[in-house]
Order: C-alpha cells, then structure tokens, then sequence
C-alpha cells in the first residue's frame, strides 16, 4: 500500500483580492523524509505556494491535504509544521533562549518542560552558549540558526523554509546548508525549501520542483538521486554539474515564458 503524501496538493490555484493570479492549478506530493526545493525566478509563486503549504493562505480553488486529512488536523503528534521565513523575525528586546521559548509560550507549554526543550533546540543549531544574547550580539547566520532553533522547538514533522539564507555571503550559507542537511537527517524531517540558488537545490534536495511565472505553477520535477550526506567533494563533482546544468535551463525556460506572457 503507498504511502499517504505528507502533503498532497491538487490543483491548487491562488488569486489575491486585487485580481493578481499567483498560482495556476499546482498539482505536488511531498512525501515523508524527502527534501524538496522550489526554484524559480522571482514571481513565480515560491512563496504563495510555500504559504499554502503552511496553513497561512487557503487556496482559491483546488485542494491541500496534509497527511491525508485538512489542516486542522496537524498539530497533534506526528503531524507537526515548523516554519523558516526569509528575515530571522526575532524580538530584539527578547534573549536567545525567550525567542526560541515563543512558540511554547504561546502555546501555554509547562515552563520547566519548555526550557528543556529551548536546550535542545539550541544544541541543534550549535547556539547552546548563547541562549542568554540578544540577537543584536550575534552574526546573521547566528540569527538565522535562532530561527531555525524556534521552528525546531516545537519537534515537527514538516519544516518550511522560506529561503532563509538568501541574504547571507556565500561561505555562511554554504555553511548553514550543511547544518540544514545534518538536522534533516538527524531529527527524521520533511522539508520543502524555498531558494533562488541552483547550487543550494542541487545540494540540499531530494527533489527540486522548478516553478514558472504569469501564473505560477510547477514547471518539471528533478529527482537528484544522489547519496547523503553530501559534502565539498559533491559540490565540485561532475555530477553536481549536470544537475545544475539541467535545472538552468529548465530555469531558463521558466524565465522565457514570463517574459513572452509579459
């Protein structure tokens, strides 16, 4: 018997109040341990989809299921979302360790359980040392690894990122991809990722689903079918070319039709 989808999405579209069409139908399966990326240009739909997926947006027509049943029915054990936005979005006045507890706090968790738990995630993201900073004392990828840390404090299942290491130079956010991947393996996730970065899809993904504009929708999917964990060595390889080379052009592509539909 095949698996149900952790998120299953048909025909999904999305229209926003002034008219603008975001997304045309968007038919995508994001199975249980798979690392999908979107990519595309800018415009295409990256993040309304990503917001979908989240619970932040319903679709205008179409469907999502989230492990076979609607959205009210996450949450509970098995069935957790984290999400990743694109700025760190911490509480300046807050300490490391308060910013990471929100979700809990808000939750109205037992307090002696969410600082274990605040502990934990810390350790994860390598911050443990730093739990009692502001986030005005830390680099931005320090900040970004808070982030990481908050959406991780919860356990879920399913963590969304909405690319988060975009405005990062090149050494931090190869760095981070490699703490990214560690998690994901690590702590057993479902992860669809949000990058403009050809090189960060074909490092991270189990799948890079390539998206077009004017209306968005999903262009292809490229399986990367190569073994984790992935290293320099991978980056550098023949193999990490071909894949780049191939989502180029499908990127290429997808940036030649928005223009000719503008």
């Amino acid at each position: 018997m095949k698996a149900v989808p952790v998120v299953a999405i048909r025909g999904a579209t999305k229209r926003f109040p002034n008219g603008t069409q975001a997304l045309a139908p968007v038919d995508l399966d994001v199975h249980d341990g798979e690392f999908v990326s979107l990519l595309g240009p800018s415009g295409c739909g990256k993040t309304t989809l990503l917001n979908l997926i989240a619970g932040l947006a319903a679709p205008s027509s179409g469907s999502i299921e989230w492990w076979g049943g609607p959205f009210a029915a996450t949450g509970g054990p098995g069935r957790k979302l984290g999400f990743v936005f694109q700025s760190p979005t911490l509480m300046p006045w807050a300490r490391v360790a308060a910013n990471v507890r929100l979700p809990l706090d808000l939750a109205h968790a037992d307090r002696a359980a969410a600082e274990r738990s605040v502990a934990h995630a810390l350790a994860l993201v390598g911050l443990s040392e730093f739990a009692r900073n502001f986030p005005r004392e830390l680099s931005g990828g320090m900040q970004m690894r808070v982030s990481i840390a908050r959406a991780l404090v919860n356990a879920p299942d399913l963590l969304l990122l909405d690319e988060p290491f975009g405005a990062l130079d090149e050494f931090t956010r190869e760095r981070l991809d490699d703490e990214l991947l560690r998690l994901w393996a690590q702590q057993r996730l479902t992860v669809v990722f949000v990058t403009h970065s050809i090189a960060e899809a074909v490092f991270l993904s189990t799948r890079v689903a390539v998206m077009a504009a004017r209306p968005g929708r999903v262009l292809d999917a490229v399986a990367i079918d190569e073994p984790f964990p992935r290293d320099g060595a991978f980056r550098v390889s023949t193999k990490f070319a071909s894949y780049a080379q191939r989502l180029s052009r499908l990127v290429a592509e997808a940036g030649n039709e928005a223009t000719a539909a503008g």
